[in-house]
């Protein structure tokens, strides 16, 4: 939606420009004035716009309207337009639009591509932080309750002691890729710390956000990368992300105390 709010009004001003021009061009064009070189402006517009396509499209308009105003134009001598500089014209015109096309493309591929890494975390592939604040802040604002779901890695420390940070970053892998996998199409998932990670799924209570917590715990519990979840719920434990953080936050490390004194499997029975 963004890219699209962007080349409208460059669309607009390409062909409101290729208008004036042409007006201009049949007003106050004479032999060797030059008036329209100008339709270069509206060309690169209409490239910047939509790619080599259009700017090669806007460059034949560009040599119509020249063609038009020649024709329109009693200052100009109409046999002009059947020489080698009518095609010469025509062969420039679209080949500057292709270019700019061609690049303006270019870099919009390169943006895109760019935005994208800026928004992935390294090691798991996730998106990272950036882009969870940027998710949590679109629930917020439609108004729609939601869950935040904390997930704790129980054992990273153990591994980088024992068999070395490698072995660390690969749990850390393994536990992404099985918290992607258990989430659901429309929940959000981030890896928003060193071993925590984060989902944002729509619920209607908080018995929801409890069974949808147990479930990806119970889901993430079948590997040797365990963690512990806890959750929030919007708007009713609170109603901004650092709020919704704490209370997760709070709920993640109640459980931790509890599974050192209960167990795992007891504590699944409670929740």
């Amino acid at each position: 939606m963004p890219a699209a709010i962007t080349r409208r009004p460059l669309i607009w001003s390409a062909l409101l420009s290729a208008g004036a021009i042409f007006v201009l061009f049949l007003i106050y064009e004479r032999p060797g004035l030059g008036i329209g070189h100008f339709f270069y402006i509206s060309i690169a517009l209409a490239a910047m716009a939509g790619g080599p396509a259009l700017g090669a499209l806007a460059g034949m308009l560009a040599t119509g309207f020249y063609v038009s105003g020649v024709l329109l134009n009693p200052q100009m001598p109409s046999h002009e337009i059947l020489t080698a500089g009518t095609f010469t014209r025509l062969a420039t015109y679209v080949s500057i639009g292709a270019l700019i096309g061609w690049f303006a493309s270019r870099n919009r591929t390169m943006m895109s591509e760019l935005r994208i890494l800026a928004e992935r975390d390294v090691l798991t592939g996730l998106p990272n932080t950036r882009a969870f604040e940027a998710a949590i802040t679109r629930r917020l604002a439609s108004g729609i309750p939601f869950a935040l779901l904390l997930a704790d890695m129980d054992s990273l420390g153990e591994f980088n002691r024992d068999e070395g940070f490698a072995a660390g970053n690969e749990a850390l892998r393994k536990l992404a890729e099985n918290l992607a996998g258990a989430v659901s199409p429309g929940d959000d998932v981030a890896r928003v710390g060193s071993d925590e990670f984060a989902v944002l799924v729509a619920v209607q209570a908080s018995t929801d956000a409890s069974r949808r917590a147990g479930e990806l715990e119970r889901s993430l519990g079948s590997d040797r990368a365990k963690a512990t979840v806890g959750w929030a719920v919007h708007p009713h434990d609170g109603d901004n992300a650092l709020a919704l953080y704490r209370a997760a936050n709070e709920r993640l490390y109640a459980r931790k105390v509890m599974r050192s004194y209960v167990g795992p499997r007891a504590l699944h029975e409670v929740s």
